[in-house]
């Protein structure tokens, strides 16, 4: 099935997600560059992390939400309801009539969309004792037919399709559209409403944490990652959100989803993740887990012993290490045998409001495997649980007020030609029903410090902070 490409002019992604933003599921995902030194600029050009690629879709021809235990197929004008494993149901959609990938295309179409932390209930059996106020689907995917790619390298911007489902003048047509002056879409402008909420205080995360310290003195877990939520009332275009947002602050992983539940519900996901989860490339598989965090400074001096200090520390470099062991045996339940290997520990990559520790764990996707089968196999990321995988995620969910929902999921895609790119869905919120939630967390092994934990939530958190403040502030 031969590739259709169809010229457009280079622009950013944010340009052209506005011109279809009238579609259904419009979608948006941007790598941004991250401040590097010699070192780290190599690792990023290996991974494609240069500021590369942006990628923007719209009206999917099928649209997959998985709430347990259901899965829903909205296509053909029809919804189909099945109880079937929602990876096999997005498989069915994949792998009929594979195609070649192309070079220098990342995503020609394919399955676009997130797979949220609580996905991770129909994957293992969990308790249900945090509160679920925000009861979106655990999954939301859409199968789409075509995709603008962005190469901010080469600088060129197409139009592509393996034409599955669409016909050529169907995209002749689509084409024609967006080279034509973009027409304004009267939104109203994003505002904030009120104050930002914490659902923790500092006593309640400290008693959270003394209760992590005790379930790691009795043997439970060596590592637990514990998150806060907050909250704060909004209005208006999530789009405008996201556009300000990615002024205050870049990341290698940036995604914007405008969607439905399904039900009705209109809401959006703004990510600036600085994460990989797992990305396939003709059957190499690779995860960069994140793990030791520092804030930065303003005063370079400060910045640079601050940063220092974190790529010298045991305690930093040993919870890193605990999460590169998870990793390796999650992937090596689909990787050839022998071909895991530990590509790089404890690089320091600077980022623009931390510091942090990021190593790379590589595989090879064994014969008949398909990239959904490590994406289920190694979910959720154990970079966002802690070690072992399942304790941590019965004692988050004991500890935690709320659910997650897509926080310390994943976005990304999965492609006809079989390869797949994910992000850890950090550094990540959703503006629903006139609220925007965002969490931050922290990895807690027997000899973290509580305040310190407690204000790397904020660090994490603090892009969010001043993109409420700048709107609080006009």
């Amino acid at each position: 099935m031969a590739l259709i490409v169809l010229e457009l002019p280079y622009a950013e992604g944010m340009h052209w997600l506005k011109q279809v933003r009238h579609l259904p599921w419009p979608m948006l995902l941007e790598s941004g560059q991250v401040e590097a030194s010699q070192t780290q600029a190599t690792m990023n050009e290996e991974a494609g992390l240069g500021a590369r690629f942006d990628i923007v879709v719209a009206a999917p021809v099928a649209r997959i939400i998985h709430r347990r235990p259901m899965t829903e197929v909205h296509a053909h004008d029809t919804v189909q309801q099945s109880q079937e494993d929602p990876f096999q149901v997005i498989r069915h959609w994949l792998s009929d009539h594979q195609v070649e990938r192309s070079p220098d295309i990342p995503f020609a179409g394919g399955a676009l969309g997130y797979f949220s932390y609580d996905l991770g209930r129909s994957i293992e059996v969990l308790p249900e004792l945090a509160t679920e106020d925000a009861p979106l689907p655990e999954l939301l995917v859409g199968i789409y037919d075509w995709a603008i790619v962005v190469d901010h390298h080469l600088r060129q911007c197409r139009l592509v399709s393996h034409g599955r489902f669409t016909g050529r003048q169907a995209l002749e047509t689509l084409h024609q559209q967006l080279l034509q002056a973009k027409v304004e879409q009267v939104v109203a402008p994003f505002g904030i409403k009120g104050e930002i909420q914490a659902n923790m205080s500092q006593d309640d995360y400290a008693q959270a944490f003394q209760r992590v310290k005790e379930y790691i003195w009795a043997g439970d877990c060596y590592q637990i990652n514990l998150a806060q939520r907050f909250a704060v009332e909004v209005a208006g275009d999530a789009c405008e959100a996201y556009d300000q947002f990615r002024q205050l602050s870049r990341a290698p992983f940036m995604a914007f989803l405008q969607v439905d539940d399904g039900k009705g519900m209109p809401f959006s996901v703004l990510s600036m993740s600085p994460e990989r989860f797992l990305q396939v490339i003709d059957q190499k598989v690779e995860t960069r887990p994140i793990k030791g965090t520092r804030p930065r400074h303003q005063d370079a001096t400060l910045d640079a012993q601050v940063a220092d200090e974190l790529a010298h520390s045991i305690k930093d470099r040993a919870e890193n290490l605990m999460i590169v062991d998870l990793l390796r045996n999650d992937i090596g339940k689909v990787c050839e045998i022998g071909s895991v290997k530990v590509d790089a520990l404890f690089k320091l990559q600077r980022f623009t409001n931390v510091h942090h520790l990021v190593s790379i764990v590589r595989g090879r996707l064994a014969a008949g495997f398909h990239a959904l089968d490590l994406l289920r196999g190694c979910f959720p990321g154990g970079s966002i649980t802690g070690a072992p995988k399942l304790r941590a995620m019965e004692i988050i969910e004991d500890l935690e007020p709320h659910r997650r929902g897509i926080y310390c999921g994943s976005i990304g895609y999965i492609g006809f030609d079989g390869s797949m790119d994910t992000n850890i869905a950090i550094r990540t919120s959703v503006i629903c029903n006139g609220r925007m939630t965002f969490f931050a967390g922290g990895g807690v092994v027997a000899d973290s410090d509580c305040a310190r934990e407690y204000q790397e939530t904020f660090d994490k958190a603090s892009q969010f902070f001043k993109l409420v403040a700048a709107y609080k502030n006009e």
